[in-house]
């Protein structure tokens, strides 16, 4: 997922990357590396031993991040996949002189998802939990640009958060200093298993891979049946195992002989 977020970022004119690492660092670093060969360039900023929350770690990362001069940069979330004009945007948060543009699109699934709340000139004035009062809201959809003022005044490697922390107190010192860049861009979430599953399909129909997806290393013995699964790297599969409408994560292993449906399936778990 984060190859696919690095070459939509280079695809944008976007490529000097800092990412934020904290669990697991080396998931990311070994198929990253220096980002080279997706025409990046990537460097990294590790938030340790605590997690420092979503203005903290920019915070951590702000030397990295304005090293080349510029007070401005985007923020991406790395769970979600858009397809958002990044010019538009960037366009957008430098003519408003903004600390904060959140890209936005209205928020359809309110009782789901929290909402943005704007005024008539596309200030943020408030966000709202999930339900009956993110009704008529807008839904950040994980891309934002940020002056990196909105961060310098947070203690290097202290925790803090954006939303009911940094970005309260910057609407409350000078209105319209966060706005929202509402638009219509897509919005694709992994943020449950269903929405995983979704996503994982959605991608491999437009890239014309029908029926199973399987990762780097797999080893599949021939008389396994594997029907619309997700199998990671590293995987393996025994003789005769039916595989149907699972997720098998890296380095799974699945007996010979078994027949699971609609499961996943980590390494270590009584079916790997």
């Amino acid at each position: 997922m984060i190859r696919r977020i690095i070459r939509w970022l280079v695809s944008r004119g976007v490529s000097d990357l800092v990412l934020n690492l904290h669990h697991l660092p080396a998931t990311l670093t070994a198929v990253v590396g220096d980002g080279r060969d997706l025409g990046a360039r990537v460097r990294y900023s590790w938030e340790q031993p605590q997690v420092l929350g979503s203005a903290g770690g920019p915070r951590l990362a702000l030397p990295l991040v304005t090293d080349r001069g510029s007070e401005a940069f985007f923020i991406i979330n790395g769970d979600t996949l858009t397809d958002v004009d990044l010019g538009a945007i960037a366009a957008a948060h430098a003519a408003s002189n903004a600390c904060v543009t959140l890209a936005l699109v209205p928020n359809r699934d309110f009782e789901r998802y929290g909402g943005v709340v704007l005024d008539a000139d596309g200030r943020v004035t408030g966000f709202v939990r999930r339900g009956p009062a993110a009704a008529g809201s807008f839904h950040f959809i994980g891309v934002q640009i940020a002056q990196a003022s909105a961060f310098a005044s947070l203690t290097r490697g202290e925790a803090a958060n954006s939303i009911g922390g940094v970005y309260d107190a910057l609407m409350t010192a000078r209105p319209g200093s966060v706005r929202g860049f509402v638009c219509d861009a897509e919005f694709l979430d992994v943020g449950t298993i269903d929405d995983y599953w979704r996503t994982s399909r959605l991608c491999a129909a437009r890239e014309g891979r029908a029926g199973s997806t399987v990762g780097l290393r797999a080893r599949l013995h021939p008389s396994a049946r594997i029907v619309d699964s997700i199998l990671w790297d590293d995987v393996e599969v025994g003789a005769d195992a039916i595989i149907e409408e699972c997720i098998v994560t890296d380095g799974a292993t699945i007996r010979a002989g078994a027949n699971l449906r609609r499961t996943v399936i980590n390494a270590g778990s009584k079916d790997s």
